[in-house]
């Protein structure tokens, strides 16, 4: 069988890091771009494998190449998947938000060579704010919905099990709780749907642990752009992507929360969300977000879900109006 072939766009700090978790997973041949000039992105493609006698041999193909033109990215085609990570890091008291204009710009150029070299990929778009920029690409590349899906929900839910784990001082392999909505302020935790062993997280933890866990769940990613001064996060960031690429090229059906776009009856039943991309449990497959799962809200997740909702569709105003008249 032939390997895949896994394109990642920007070889920044995110990006090179996923491009040494696939290789050493081997889950095929990785291709890195990105727009720095002076062969960065070759420099960190053969740093990578130059590591592979050392991580049990890894026989990967790693690669890369400098985009100051088109030329480069004719490497993108036959792409099975394409991850996006190329646009500007967060800074201190920076939000997610605050980088949309930027980054949207920065999708129009990447967009139009996906749409160009690689069509049939499927897309995961890793850009801030990732739901946002996701609804940015679909606009631009024409490509099918579901060959599309957002980093969201699966670092967010990553950063929930930690602290919770964390806070009871028990293996975070036992936790299991995930996080919905938009990937900015406005997440939803899902308390209800948490737990320890299967153990509800209400019977081991007061309210009050579990609300400054959910704040500092909310906040995680502002929390280490703080103690980074000059970066944002990496790492998490890097393995949580890892896991939605790996049940793309591997067809492992896994169930992840991350942002997917929501039309028909899955768009009447989280009331509202029609025609965004916006972070729920979908099943990842070959072919992309192949299931999408339909979750009951009380009243007061219903008024968070509606409160994130907003925001997300507020974000979808701005960017249908940068590309007015560009497409």
């Amino acid at each position: 069988m032939s390997r895949s072939k896994i394109s990642v766009i920007g070889a920044g700090n995110v990006g090179a890091t996923l491009a040494q978790f696939l290789a050493i997973r081997e889950l095929g041949d990785v291709y890195l771009f990105d727009v720095v000039q002076g062969g960065v992105p070759e420099g960190k493609a053969l740093d990578i494998q130059e590591g592979a006698p050392h991580w049990g041999g890894y026989d990967s193909n790693v690669v890369g190449f400098t985009t100051p033109g088109q030329e480069a990215y004719k490497n993108l085609e036959g792409s099975d998947v394409v991850v996006v990570t190329a646009g500007l890091a967060r800074k201190p008291g920076m939000s997610r938000d605050d980088l949309l204009g930027k980054n949207v710009e920065i999708m129009l150029d990447v967009g139009r060579n996906i749409k160009k070299y690689a069509p049939d990929a499927v897309i995961v778009v890793v850009s801030n704010p990732a739901d946002i920029m996701a609804y940015a690409i679909q606009k631009i590349t024409g490509a099918r919905p579901e060959r599309i899906m957002g980093l969201g929900g699966s670092l967010d839910s990553a950063r929930f099990r930690t602290f919770i784990a964390k806070e009871l001082n028990v293996s975070v392999e036992d936790v299991n709780a995930f996080v919905i909505g938009g990937h900015g302020d406005d997440m939803v935790p899902f308390i209800r749907y948490s737990s320890v062993a299967g153990i509800p997280i209400t019977s081991l933890l007061s309210k009050e642990k579990i609300d400054a866990i959910v704040k500092r769940t909310r906040f995680g990613g502002g929390e280490i752009v703080d103690l980074l001064k000059t970066g944002s996060a990496y790492y998490a960031p890097g393995v949580s992507i890892l896991a939605m690429v790996e049940s793309i090229v591997q067809d492992k059906k896994r169930v992840i929360p991350c942002a997917a776009y929501l039309s028909g009856k899955h768009a009447e039943h989280y009331g509202g969300a029609s025609g965004i991309f916006i972070g729920v449990p979908i099943k990842i497959g070959k072919e992309g977000v192949e299931e999408i799962y339909d979750i009951d809200f009380t009243q007061e997740e219903r008024e968070l879900w509606n409160k994130t909702v907003q925001s997300v569709k507020n974000n979808c105003q701005k960017v249908d109006s940068f590309l007015s008249g560009k497409l």
